[in-house]
């Protein structure tokens, strides 16, 4: 199809056309004739009209060509300030972005250090268990004193001092473990914070990172419904900065208590250590000093058996002696009282009580007498020697006694050879134990030298 061009018509063509039409319409009406001056008049009015249009519409354009320059000024730098802005909140939040990750690394690093301590806490706690029997299987052991020697001595006060003292450490060192794992806790809570939070910024600089990349000629661009709208859940960028603020201050703060209980826990450690040594050390030394005593007494003991032996030796012999004696003593008897009843038969005035008689008499008494004395000192020297007897076999029986209790003793001594140094610095290697923490993991094995 061809396009017709068309002249603009001017003025003098509209007024013919309008009297053509009227023509056309009213044909039986006469035409309209003016005269000069009117028709003078008209074209002077004509020019002042287009004069005035024109006049006008150059004011128009001028404002609007002010008008143009003026919006797009105002657009540019609009568009400028607000390309300005996002930078700023883009770097701020960047800053914002880079403080919150020092400080989840920090807070991993604070994890890493908590979890560190409270495994050798654990390892502390699993190691008093060897410590803890040993002393236990010692009370056992001299529970198994008879008589006498199951006595109260300091090596027993000692021990149970010692049990004490492992079980006060147990204790100090479960409490330790439990606040750890708590605060651990706390640090994981406050590290998912700082990981949303980052997340959040870093999702946030993506997107402003976009729009701060947009331009007029971008084809992403297009008008939106409404994007003046504040949408729900927004905050004022005070909230927003206290907001990181508060995580950071509860990181710091949660970081802070971390490396306090840390320094606890190591502190105590060392002070149970010191503590449990001494009182092992205390425990040894009534153990060798208590041994050193049984060995006198069963030293002592055996001289004293070794004199009894030697004093039932030489009772029994004497008692041999006494009653060879009392046997020997029977011919003289005989002797004097066959005498005595052969001199009765003598006759008439011979049967005289002379000299020989008395002597006869005295003799025979003397005998009697000591054979009384014999008889009475080999009954003394036989209970002597009966009771020699009885106390050896105490002796022997006490000996017995303290020889087991030395055995006990020695015992005691040597599984406490099995006690090892409980606590260790962070480079120090720990032995074989099989344990499970208070998170319920189980571990075969921690750091085997």
């Amino acid at each position: 199809m061809e396009t017709v061009l068309h002249k603009p018509l001017r003025p003098d063509d509209l007024v013919i056309l309008q009297l053509r039409g009227t023509m056309a319409k009213h044909p039986e009406k006469p035409i309209v004739h003016y005269g000069v001056p009117e028709w003078c008049n008209n074209n002077e009015e004509l020019s002042a009209t287009a004069e005035l249009e024109r006049h006008l519409s150059n004011i128009i354009r001028q404002e609007s060509r002010s008008l143009r320059n003026d919006t797009d000024c105002k657009t540019n730098w609009d568009e400028s300030d607000t390309s300005r802005m996002l930078r700023d909140r883009v770097w701020e939040v960047s800053r914002c972005k880079e403080l919150l990750v020092t400080c989840a690394q920090q807070v991993d690093d604070e994890i890493d250090a908590l979890t560190l301590s409270k495994t050798r806490t654990e390892e502390t706690l699993a190691a008093t268990a060897v410590p803890h029997e040993v002393t236990m299987e010692s009370l056992t052991l001299r529970e198994g004193r008879q008589g006498f020697e199951l006595v109260n001595d300091p090596v027993e006060k000692e021990l149970k001092q010692e049990v004490h003292v492992i079980e006060k450490v147990q204790q100090a060192l479960q409490n330790h473990i439990d606040r750890a794992f708590e605060q651990l806790v706390i640090l994981q809570k406050i590290r998912q914070q700082l990981t949303a939070d980052i997340q959040n910024k870093m999702e946030t600089l993506d997107i402003d990172n976009t729009c701060l990349a947009l331009t007029i000629t971008s084809p992403q661009i297009s008008l939106k419904p409404d994007p003046t709208r504040i949408p729900a859940g927004s905050c004022t960028p005070h909230e927003w900065i206290k907001f990181t603020q508060l995580n950071l201050a509860r990181a710091r703060e949660a970081m802070e208590m971390s490396e306090q209980m840390r320094e606890d826990m190591s502190l105590t450690r060392v002070n149970l250590q010191n503590e449990l040594k001494t009182q092992q050390r205390a425990t040894e030394f009534a153990l060798r000093k208590r041994n050193h005593q049984e060995q006198q007494a069963c030293r002592e003991l055996e001289w004293q058996l070794k004199n009894t032996e030697d004093e039932i030796a030489n009772m029994e012999n004497d008692i041999s002696k006494l009653d060879a004696d009392l046997r020997a003593k029977a011919a003289p008897m005989k002797l004097a009282h066959t005498r005595l009843e052969n001199r009765t038969c003598r006759p008439g005035m011979d049967l005289c009580r002379d000299e020989a008689q008395r002597c006869l008499v005295d003799e025979v008494n003397q005998l009697q007498a000591t054979i009384a004395i014999l008889k009475e000192k080999l009954c003394e020297s036989q209970h002597s020697l009966q009771r020699l007897k009885l106390h050896h076999n105490q002796l022997m029986q006490d000996h017995s006694r303290k020889r087991e209790s030395l055995a006990l003793e020695q015992r005691c001594i040597n599984i406490r050879s099995r006690l090892i140094p409980i606590l260790y610095d962070d480079d120090t290697p720990v032995p074989l134990l099989l344990l499970t923490s208070s998170s319920g993991r189980s571990r075969k094995h921690l750091e085997a030298q």
